[in-house]
This record gives C-alpha cells, sequence and structure tokens, in this order.
C-alpha cells in the first residue's frame, strides 16, 4: 500500500498531473486486473444484496419517480435494464432508477473509517453501462472491485462531513474508476472523468439533517448518473477542472481544510490485489449502520428491563459520530418527532432504540409505519433516551486496525425505583467481527425475505444462481440479475404518479 499525501498547490506549481490524486485514482482503475476469488465472491454477494433491498423498494414512491423518470426518455438500445420495469433505457436514467431503489431503505453495505460511504452504490452504475456496452460479468467484476478499491481509500483518507459535504463526493469518483476499469479506458480517460464526477458531485449534507427527505435516496443516484455522463464525455475527448483536487481554488482548499489541507489516501501499488472491498460490511437492518449494533443491544437487553412504563431513563454513551448524526447530539427537534419523514426515523437512534426494545424486532416497513412511530407509548419512551459523546467510543470508532473498531455504545437504562441496568456492543452481529457474520447463505436469504411475495421462488433460484456464477456470464446473461417480478402491477403503480416534465 502506498500513501500519497494529498495538499492545495498554487496554479503557478502547475503540479503534474502524474502527481494529482485524481490521476492516481485513474491509475489504481486502470491497472486493475481480474481480482482475487475472495473479493470475487464478496462482489457477488453485494450484487445479491443490491437486488434485494431493489426489489424491495419497489412500490415506494421515490422509486417509482425515478423509475418513471428513466422509463420516460424511452427504449435505448441495448441501453440498461431496470428493477421493476419492462423496458431498457438509456445507462445513465438506469443507473438514476436503479441507483435509486437500492439505496432508499437505506439497508445495503457500509465503510465507516474518516469518512461515511456505502460502496454498493457504485454497482448500479457499473452494470447499466455494463449492459448497454456488451461487457461480461467478469468485465463487471473487475469494475466493482476497482470502484471499491478507490471508494475505501478516500473514505479512509479524506474526511467530508467534518466541512457538512455530503459523502457522495467520494461516490461519484470511486464510480468514475469503476467504469474506467470495466470499459478498460485510458488512464488519461479516467483522469479526467474522475475530475469531472466530484466537480459536479460535490453537495452539502442538508441532505441528511433536519427533516431528511426523498433526497438522501437520490443523492447516490445522481452520482451514478453524473459518473455515466463524466465518462461518456471523456471519452469523445472533454477535458476537466484540474486538479480538481489540489487547485488552489479546488476541492481540499474551499471545500475541506483550506489552504493549508494535507490528506493521506492509501492506495495499491500497481500489483497489489485489490482487497478494499473486504473491508466492507453490509446491514441486517434497514436503518443507518451506527444503529445496527443499537438494535441488536436492545434486543438484547428486552428481557432485562421489565415493563418498560417502569423505565426513567436511557442514556447511550457512544462515538461522536452516532451522538452528533443520528443522536441528540444533532440537536435537530425532527429526530423525536412522531411525524417525522421514514428517512428522519431512520436516523435518530433514540426513536430506533425505542422500536427495538419494545419489539425485539426491526423490520424495513413496519418499524417505520406511521401508526407504529405514533404509539403513545413509543413516544413516551423515545423521549426518555438521549446520547453523549464518549471519548473511548470515538477512540475505538477511530482505531486504525479495522478488527478493533466499533460502531456501537453502551446503554444505560435507569428504572424508576433506581435500578439501573447496562449493557454494551461494539459491533453489530452481522459484522464480520459480530457474532453472526454475514456470509453467502445469509445474503441469499435477505434476498428471499426482501423478494417474498414479490419474484416468484423460481424466479428467486433463477437470480441466485445467476448471481453466484457473475464471473461466468456473456453480456447477454447479465439480464438475468434483474429478478423476474410483476411489471403489469409495477407499471399500474407508477401510473397513478403525478406527472412531471417528461
Amino acid at each position: 500500500m502506498i500513501e500519497h499525501h494529498v495538499r492545495v498547490h498554487p496554479s503557478a506549481d502547475r503540479l503534474p498531473r502524474e502527481e494529482q490524486l485524481a490521476w492516481k485514482l485513474a491509475a489504481v482503475a486502470t491497472a486493475t486486473g481480474e481480482p482475487d476469488a475472495d473479493p470475487a465472491a464478496m462482489a457477488v454477494n453485494r450484487v445479491i444484496d443490491n437486488a434485494s433491498v431493489a426489489v424491495a423498494s419497489l412500490p415506494r414512491r421515490s422509486v417509482a419517480v425515478a423509475r418513471a423518470q428513466a422509463t420516460a426518455h424511452g427504449a435505448a438500445a441495448p441501453g440498461g435494464s431496470v428493477f421493476g420495469g419492462s423496458t431498457r433505457v438509456s445507462p445513465e436514467w438506469a443507473a438514476w432508477a436503479n441507483g435509486t431503489a437500492v439505496r432508499e431503505l437505506d439497508f445495503h453495505d457500509t465503510y465507516l473509517a474518516a469518512d461515511y460511504s456505502h460502496p454498493g452504490d457504485n454497482i448500479p452504475p457499473l452494470l447499466a453501462v455494463a449492459q448497454h456496452t456488451g461487457r461480461t460479468g467478469a468485465d463487471l467484476l473487475r469494475g466493482i472491485v476497482a470502484a471499491y478499491e478507490i471508494h475505501v481509500a478516500l473514505v479512509k483518507g479524506i474526511c467530508l462531513h467534518a466541512h457538512r459535504v455530503d459523502h457522495v463526493a467520494h461516490l461519484g469518483a470511486a464510480t468514475a474508476g469503476g467504469l474506467g476499469a470495466l470499459l478498460r479506458l485510458p488512464t488519461e480517460t479516467v483522469y479526467q472523468a474522475i475530475q469531472q464526477a466530484v466537480h459536479t458531485t460535490t453537495a452539502t449534507r442538508q441532505s441528511r439533517k433536519g427533516e431528511i427527505s426523498s433526497w438522501k435516496a437520490y443523492a447516490p443516484a445522481f452520482a451514478g448518473k453524473a459518473a455515466v455522463e463524466a465518462v461518456d464525455r471523456a471519452m469523445r475527448g472533454e477535458t476537466s477542472p484540474s486538479p480538481v483536487y489540489e487547485g488552489e481554488d479546488g476541492f481540499l482548499a474551499w471545500m475541506l481544510d483550506g489552504p493549508e489541507s494535507d490528506y493521506t489516501v492509501p492506495l495499491p501499488g500497481p500489483d497489489e490485489p485489490r482487497r478494499a472491498i473486504l473491508d466492507t460490511y453490509t446491514k441486517e437492518h434497514s436503518a443507518e449502520y451506527q444503529a445496527q449494533a443499537v438494535i441488536d443491544l436492545a434486543r438484547r437487553l428486552r428481557d432485562r428491563t421489565g415493563p418498560l412504563e417502569k423505565v426513567r431513563s436511557v442514556v447511550l454513551r457512544t462515538s461522536h459520530h452516532t451522538h452528533h448524526v443520528i443522536g441528540s447530539g444533532a440537536n435537530d427537534p425532527q429526530k423525536y418527532d412522531p411525524t417525522a419523514t421514514r428517512e428522519t426515523l431512520d436516523h435518530s437512534v433514540s426513536y430506533i432504540f425505542a422500536v427495538a426494545l419494545e419489539d425485539g424486532a426491526w423490520h424495513h416497513e413496519r418499524s417505520y409505519a406511521a401508526d407504529r412511530a405514533r404509539r403513545p407509548g413509543t413516544v413516551g419512551l423515545w423521549r426518555k433516551i438521549s446520547t453523549v459523546e464518549d471519548p473511548e467510543w470515538t477512540r475505538r470508532y477511530h482505531d486504525p486496525d479495522p478488527a478493533r473498531r466499533a460502531f456501537g455504545g453502551r446503554a444505560v437504562i435507569t428504572l424508576h425505583d433506581g435500578t439501573v441496568i447496562e449493557d454494551e456492543l461494539a459491533v453489530a452481529d452481522a459484522h464480520p467481527a459480530g457474532a453472526r457474520p454475514f456470509d453467502r447463505p445469509a445474503y441469499a436469504d435477505k434476498f428471499r425475505t426482501l423478494t417474498e411475495g414479490i419474484v416468484a421462488p423460481a424466479a428467486q433460484h433463477a437470480f441466485l444462481d445467476a448471481a453466484e456464477h457473475l464471473a461466468e456470464l456473456t453480456a447477454a446473461d447479465l439480464d438475468r440479475l434483474f429478478p423476474a417480478v410483476d411489471t403489469d402491477a409495477v407499471a399500474a403503480f407508477d401510473a397513478r404518479l403525478p406527472k412531471g416534465l417528461f
């Protein structure tokens, strides 16, 4: 692994492009060969995971709107398939519709380090372009592994959230790089595409603050669509703002730490295996990742608390991120509002802990239902729950050793009679270091559970068989990565939507 130091340079320096971060990211992409067995197997897991959550989200409004927008742009040959759709559309629009479907339920993979990310968001645009350009399953695998490599490196090295920049700024660069690996483009072309993607996908974190809206699902889809368009322009010979990261009016200087910015981004050498995807992890529960361990902890504590009306207070001692982003440290009254949006509730650790403590379970729809959130008992318990930052949990969150890194916390429950019940959980049960790490059967079970009643058993089996043989799929076989659903029923739902411009 090579550590690349990235800082701001005045224009007079004329920083050689080979010394720029965007070029080094592009070089990682273009030097990516066929992945080793373990990264390839994990990429298959993530293809299964994405399809699970995408199919489960088909009837949700934001997904239907994205699908309708894509379909309104007409059939394209060859184009890319759309989950729940009956025609292919231009690949950037397939990336938009499928990216929204994958992200809607907040239920796929994650990687947390200096910043936050959902690297599985790279897969929809890669799959769309692979279909459109007639690439094979092996090509798609190479692109996925390269995109994860770039994404994880940026998340390790450059913190965006401290400056309230949304994490999709790293996604755009990773997707452009993954597309370069998929298509075997020259490093120069990928370099230009990465810079365009970074320049056009930088946005504020207001999409995850206050009353969180459906844009939370659209944001990564927008980045994927922008990356596809950036690659198209770069392939046609168009250039980009350079150097996009290091320039004196660039990303670091004005969006992040300013003129004194100094970051270290670890990247593999040309001949090193691409294994970053193995550092990422998926979700067992449909909620913000820092809530995963909290849900498991609540389930574990449930039998020890007795009647919940006897609870006087609950304090979750946790990391800076959990406290300030999804906890009471965010100072968002919406996180305690029973009429809040689903997107807000899945970023409220107090709500999540209350419901998990009451139900002993978590469900991607029932746990967020309006009548569920407004139950008087739930609201009463919810408002007794607060978070505090514990420096030790913050230290563990940022531990340089992934095997020791912790994303959970300690719950301190005080009853009205003074009894105190305490317990802690460092990582979610499904985490690689957890009690029940996700493996291939777990991914397959998640797919069957989330698609039950939407995808027939025979079609479930056909999809899983295709995904598990991804490296052997021909270009024509990539269609099999879209599980067969009742497209007439989906179209009937879409027909009830209000009309837009398209």
